[in-house]
């Protein structure tokens, strides 16, 4: 039972604490801006949870190599092994069940379907080797004390209902986005979708400045939701539209600009056998 309540404690840090960093490396180095992360709408990432609970889970699996640092290299070894493949099942699932992307490391040299790559991998690693060395042995067992505590249950009742709310809010969404990937024959990244329709309230916030908007009353407070990343000024189903629009521009001008580069490849060995010929 207490491996159990343990468990449920990593979850819920890991998820929380797994969400906080997204947010960061979201406005640090990808969109450049506070864009909510992941699949739900509260402080909340599973992903981070379940794959802080795997790392536990791991640690109660017996290993004797007869040296102290063997035993650490393979228990790190399986850490990682676990973490990447609880990335590649999740992303999997999204891509084809729900025809959907959360993340896309397509772009990512030696990238898998763009769901896992070796740099991603990597900064598993990172996280197993910070487990094993500094969360297993030093702050377990606070965890194991604060899961024996009365309170402990408290908090996990409010964290499960939050979440179980949060759950049932976030598939009916998913399945309104299903719905338009699959008449569309599209694959909808969660992100670049929440960057359109963040960018559309950019333009209007510009646009909203420009004309005061006095006639509409709105005062200029034209500005995104945080939380609620796919509310949209117009309704889901226009940022939907809308992001189809702009993906296909960015596929025509990636296509464009792809022929241009043979193109320009092709005369530059032409001349060069010219020159060759002469």
């Amino acid at each position: 039972m207490e491996g159990f309540l343990i468990a449920c404690f990593l979850f819920f840090a890991g998820s929380i604490l797994g969400w906080c960093l997204e947010v960061l490396f979201r406005r640090l180095f990808t969109a450049k801006k506070w864009i909510n992360p992941g699949f739900l709408t509260g402080p909340c990432l599973p992903l981070y949870g379940f794959g802080l609970a795997g790392l536990y889970g791991v640690t109660l699996i017996p290993i004797d190599t007869g040296s102290g640092w063997g035993d650490a290299i393979v228990y790190i070894l399986i850490m990682t092994a676990a973490m990447i493949l609880i990335e590649y099942i999740a992303g999997l699932i999204f891509i084809k069940g729900l025809k959907i992307k959360l993340w896309d490391y397509s772009h990512q040299w030696g990238n898998i379907q763009g769901i896992i790559c070796p740099l991603f991998s990597f900064l598993w690693l990172i996280v197993a080797v910070i487990f094993y060395f500094v969360i297993d042995p030093y702050v377990m067992e606070a965890v194991a004390w604060f899961t024996n505590n009365i309170i402990f249950g408290f908090f996990v009742g409010i964290f499960l209902g939050v979440f179980l709310v949060d759950l049932g809010h976030s598939i009916n969404l998913t399945a309104r986005l299903r719905k338009f990937a699959t008449e569309n024959k599209i694959i909808i990244s969660y992100e670049k979708l929440k960057e359109s329709i963040h960018d559309k309230f950019d333009a209007a916030k510009a646009d909203a400045k420009e004309k005061v908007m006095e006639k509409t009353g709105n005062k200029g407070k034209v500005r995104p939701s945080f939380l609620f990343a796919f509310k949209s000024r117009n309704g889901l189903e226009d940022a939907l539209k809308t992001y189809k629009t702009e993906q296909d521009a960015a596929l025509v001008a990636a296509s464009a600009k792809a022929s241009a580069s043979a193109d320009s490849s092709s005369a530059a060995d032409c001349s060069g056998n010219g020159t060759d010929n002469g």
